[in-house]
């Protein structure tokens, strides 16, 4: 039985994703690189000891990760201070659905505290879930399921019993590798073939998602 629902947050319950792909490259051609979609998608929901040897071994040890990332930081809070943010397909409805059910939530994203607490502050989802798990309260981030142990255990609950809702490949393997249901909403890529054993399901948005509760809680 599933007693819990663990969700990442950018890309999933919230259109965030979008603008991480935009604004690294922004970021990395300021400084003279040329960042490509898929440099990107590589390093999504990837912990930060993780993501920068990646970001290295394509553009070479000398790149300046650090002042890149605060770029990109700088431009993404100016896009969202200027548009505000926007919530993904059926998020409201599917919190609503599995409160009504007495299931238990969490976030589990590789945001930042500070950050995450005000992104979902703007959406008005503060008091949605009953945990918010982020990338600086774990030692180990995404795709080490640590983040997903850490916030079954929030919930009271074993990772068995928890559904993990993720949009990217490294956060699957974070929740399958933790023991949880994990459930692909795709945002920008489709499910690669290598994650598809991995996958308990997925759905094209999350009110569609509801299915998966059907018969199990």
């Amino acid at each position: 039985m599933i007693r819990g629902a663990v969700f990442d947050m950018d890309g999933l319950l919230i259109d965030t994703e979008k603008l991480y792909l935009k604004y690294w490259k922004q970021a990395a051609a300021d400084f003279g690189y040329e960042m490509k979609d898929e440099h990107v998608f590589a390093i999504r929901s990837l912990a930060r000891k993780f993501s920068i040897p990646k970001l290295k071994s394509f553009f070479g040890e000398d790149l300046p990760t650090e002042e890149i990332r605060a770029r990109r930081t700088e431009l993404i809070d100016a896009d969202i201070e200027r548009n505000g943010i926007t919530v993904k397909k059926g998020m409201r409805e599917l919190m609503g659905y599995l409160r009504e059910r007495g299931v238990r939530t969490a976030v589990a994203t590789s945001t930042a505290r500070d950050r995450t607490e005000r992104y979902l502050g703007k959406i008005g989802a503060g008091e949605l879930f009953d945990a918010v798990i982020c990338g600086d309260m774990v030692s180990s981030g995404k795709p080490d399921p640590e983040i997903y142990l850490t916030a079954a255990k929030a919930l009271g609950l074993a990772p068995q019993e928890c559904a993990a809702f993720e949009d990217s490949p490294n956060g699957i393997r974070a929740a399958h590798a933790a023991g949880c249901e994990a459930i692909m909403i795709p945002d920008l890529t489709p499910p690669e073939e290598e994650i598809i054993p991995l996958l308990s399901a997925v759905y094209p948005d999350l009110w569609q998602a509801r299915e998966f509760f059907e018969g199990r809680i």
